[in-house]
């Protein structure tokens, strides 16, 4: 479950043989094979004859992308899609105002209109991959009127959208926009795709080289760019896009040097840059950086189970308890990243990470019928509410409300999550094999063999949530066996797979088989030719020596979490649409009794009856269960922010009773806790400590509360080096903050450093200001106070008759139409 490295090198082949085929049956002997990747079975490089692959002088990607349609998603997978269907995802054009046709810039061909940054970009990528998979012909209508108005938007220069993001050379939207157009022509084969998208990149190659991705998104997360130029090469055969991909890679930020940029969702999309541009460099340090990206990242904010980081806006130094969550957007994004890497690489690690994030984080980003989201999901999380929680999380407001009209990014971007991993299920191979990639019940039409005949291939499974996936053939020459080359994948949380054919098992000549390779099985196979795919899943205890030796539990692919009692209020949104908060209604606060000796022998195992329930995401309906021992910890309190309480270093006493609790799958956990103190009776086992009250509160928070009395002073109000409070949104307003003392003190002075971003931003220095200091349990303004300063790029210092206090109050009356902030702010000049 740990984050692991990338295979090393090509291992030796295990040879495995059906055992004792039948006489006058030879087409059923199998000769199977144990490798690293699809690539690594092949003698010599080699592309699939069949579908699209990377061409000459690109390197042979190790799997192969299957057009969209071929994979037919069933079972709780299609479920998701179908609710996603009904749910926000398709009827966003009726909540979101980015998706009004009326009004978008996008579907005026001159590029008049509003809304047209990357919101409606972001939807349709979804929501056209969404109708394709499905093969819903009104879903794919709407779509296609959107794809219309993006194709007869481009003008004579070969640019296209709106004319003011040409004008502010801003090419992130187009860059979301190049995706749409890739699925939508793998769907329809729509002949003026390939065309519109030359002409884009002819007009992209022209801009001026100093002016191209000057910055913003469009340079952190120009790969997407890159990967679309790819695409269009390995379409086309167009020599000179190969040269833009060159360009675009010098004017992308670096990440083939390290993590360029600690934002989530820049992280989740701009990591695996090295990795595309590898394709064309055939650097292995270019394939490789996109491992130790993610490396850096996991291990700095990803002690934690579910598959994601700590970066609830940003990564911040210092923020990396499992309380610290990630973004919906960052969860899709990462997916798609893994998704990609996995056919790039063929190192099945990346399909591990995909489904990590897919099974244990994104199924709980949403209310269980799809109807609304929320921005940010967290490993510790037992309440997901509508207030603020900065500078717990980075921003302020509501944060972990399920809206459907909120959480702007999010709202939009989710929508590509499960139709691209529906579309990953399975991919060709160099050998013109196929591979299962990610396992659930599905169809897949495709090509395969020399010189090449269709085959179907059913799955039926219960994963992740049971062990075994059964696999049966149909070729469309009845009683015609069809030789090629299967690969099914072997996860590395996997020990002791097994596989049987026709209820025959494939005996291991050598061995063993191991966790993260792949099975690769040549046979001629035949109309109900059955083969059933065994991993084990075993009960497992990982430890998070990072974050306070606290532990989790997981069983394959799964993380679980404690079941808490969940209760839904409305707080917003419409009768048709609405908004709701879900919190708790049973204790969370809880550390696990462990064996010491044996700490997966801690939990029993519980299956319900029956296949998994069509929407197996709930408490409710969570088809398999951890009976634990457990304690509560009553001094594991939320903080003053509203989040879960820190973690505090394990093993921890309590003198509460044992209780047995029930672990459930993390994804079908909205409130969670999963990643648990550990209770101990023994000496070195510590008290939890109740924390003290903050030492700040104010009127909004934003940012960070805590920056104000950091010690760190800013260089100007601008100064974004240093943390800041602010009082973000509010604008023009009297806001207030207050300073705690650790014991009673006399106060004669306090300067304060405001910050403004004037050129930036919507934080200026205030209109003006007031100190108050407590008197008792009443505020009193300080009397004879010198003049309060509003001077940007200084301490603002007021001296006023000394006080005898426990606490201060500053109160700012903001400027009419801004907001503002403090950098620092001193008492007694700093002492």
């Amino acid at each position: 479950m740990k984050p692991s490295t990338l295979a090393p090198g090509i291992a030796a082949a295990v040879v495995l043989l059906a055992a004792n085929p039948p006489a006058g049956a030879q087409h059923q002997a199998a000769t199977t094979t144990v490798v690293d990747s699809p690539r690594a079975a092949i003698d010599s490089p080699r592309r699939n004859k069949h579908y699209v692959s990377t061409r000459q002088p690109l390197a042979p990607a190790a799997l192969v992308k299957l057009p969209i349609g071929a994979i037919i998603p069933r079972g709780w997978l299609r479920t998701q899609l179908v609710l996603m269907r009904n749910g926000m995802t398709g009827h966003l054009e009726d909540i979101s105002p980015w998706c009004d046709a009326t009004v978008s810039a996008w579907m005026t061909p001159d590029g008049t209109g509003k809304n047209g940054w990357e919101e409606l970009p972001y939807w349709l990528r979804g929501a056209g991959d969404l109708a394709w998979v499905l093969k819903d012909s009104e879903l794919g209508d709407r779509a296609r009127k959107w794809i219309d108005g993006v194709l007869a938007s481009q003008d004579d220069s070969g640019y296209f959208g709106p004319r003011e993001n040409k004008t502010k050379l801003d090419l992130w939207p187009n860059m979301v926009v190049l995706n749409v157009l890739q699925s939508f022509y793998e769907a329809t084969g729509d002949a003026r795709v390939l065309p519109f998208m030359s002409r884009y990149f002819q007009w992209e190659y022209s801009v001026p080289k100093d002016k191209l991705l000057p910055g913003s998104w469009q340079k952190i997360r120009a790969g997407d760019n890159i990967e679309s130029v790819l695409w269009l090469y390995n379409r086309t055969g167009e020599a000179w896009l190969l040269g833009l991909a060159r360009v675009l890679h010098e004017r992308t930020v670096r990440w083939d040097k390290g993590v360029a940029d600690w934002h989530g969702v820049n992280i989740c999309q701009g990591f695996r840059e090295p990795a595309v541009y590898s394709l064309l460099t055939r650097d292995p340090a270019h394939l490789a950086r996109a491992e130790e990206n993610y490396q850096d990242v996991m291990h700095r904010y990803g002690q934690a189970p579910g598959g994601m980081f700590g970066a609830d806006e940003v990564c911040r130094e210092g923020y990396g308890d499992p309380r610290q969550a990630a973004e919906t957007c960052s969860m899709v994004e990462f997916m798609h990243s893994f998704e990609m890497l996995t056919a790039i690489t063929g190192d099945g690690v990346w399909a591990d990470r995909c489904e990590e994030v897919a099974f244990n984080s994104l199924p709980a980003a949403f209310t269980p019928d799809y109807s609304a989201l929320h921005y940010l999901t967290a490993p510790n999380m037992p309440r997901a509410d509508s207030g603020s929680h900065a500078p717990g999380f980075f921003n302020g407001g509501n944060m972990l409300g399920f809206d459907p009209a909120d959480h702007r990014c999010c709202q939009h971007n989710h929508a590509m999550g499960w139709p691209y991993y529906a579309e990953n299920l399975w991919m060709a191979t160099p050998d013109d094999g196929l591979g299962a990639v990610l396992y659930s019940d599905s169809d897949v039409r495709a090509t395969v063999g020399d010189p090449g005949t269709e085959v179907i291939v059913h799955e039926n499974t219960g994963y992740p949530f049971d062990e075994t996936v059964t696999l049966t053939f149909e070729t469309s020459q009845a009683g015609t066996p069809v030789k090629f080359p299967l690969y099914l994948r072997l996860p590395r949380w996997c020990d002791g797979a097994g596989a049987q054919l026709n209820d025959r098992p494939l005996a291991i000549a050598a061995g063993p088989i191991r966790p993260g390779s792949w099975l690769r099985i040549l046979r001629a196979w035949s109309s109900n030719d059955t083969l059933m795919l065994t991993l084990p899943m075993h009960t497992a205890v990982t430890t998070w020596t990072e974050n306070k030796n606290a532990v989790s539990v997981g069983r394959g692919p799964l993380w679980y979490s404690l079941k808490i009692g969940e209760r839904s209020q409305r707080y917003g949104g419409t009768n048709r649409w609405p908004a709701w908060e879900v919190l708790p209604t049973t204790p969370w606060n809880y550390a696990l009794v462990l064996d010491g000796a044996d700490p997966a022998s801690s939990f029993e195992f519980v299956r319900r009856p029956g296949p998994p329930a069509d929407q197996p995401f709930t408490t409710d309906n969570a088809p398999v269960q951890l009976l634990a021992t457990a304690r509560r910890i009553p001094n594991w309190q939320l903080d003053h922010t509203g989040l879960v309480g820190l973690l505090q270093s394990s093993p921890v006493r309590s003198s509460e009773p044992d209780e047995r609790v029930t672990l459930i799958p993390m994804g079908a956990a909205r409130l969670r806790i999963s990643a648990f103190p550990v209770v101990s009776d023994a000496p070195d086992a510590h008290d939890w400590i109740l924390p003290p009250p903050p030492r700040h509160d104010a009127s909004q928070i934003n940012d960070d509360l805590d920056a104000v009395s950091d010690g760190r002073l800013p260089t100007a109000s601008a100064d974004e080096s240093v943390p800041r409070f602010t009082w973000w949104d509010h604008k023009g307003t009297t806001e207030w903050i207050s300073w705690r003392l650790d014991a009673p003190a006399e106060i004669s002075t306090c300067a304060v450093y405001w910050f403004d971003d004037t050129g930036r931003g919507q934080c200026r220095v205030p209109a003006s200001w007031r100190l108050f200091f407590k008197d008792g349990d009443v505020w009193r303004e300080v009397e004879n106070g010198s003049a309060y300063g509003v001077a940007p790029d200084a301490l603002n210092r007021v001296m006023f008759k000394p006080v005898r206090t426990t606490s201060l109050k500053l109160e700012a009356r903001l400027r009419d139409g801004f907001s503002g902030g403090i950098l620092e702010w001193q008492i007694n000049d700093g002492r």
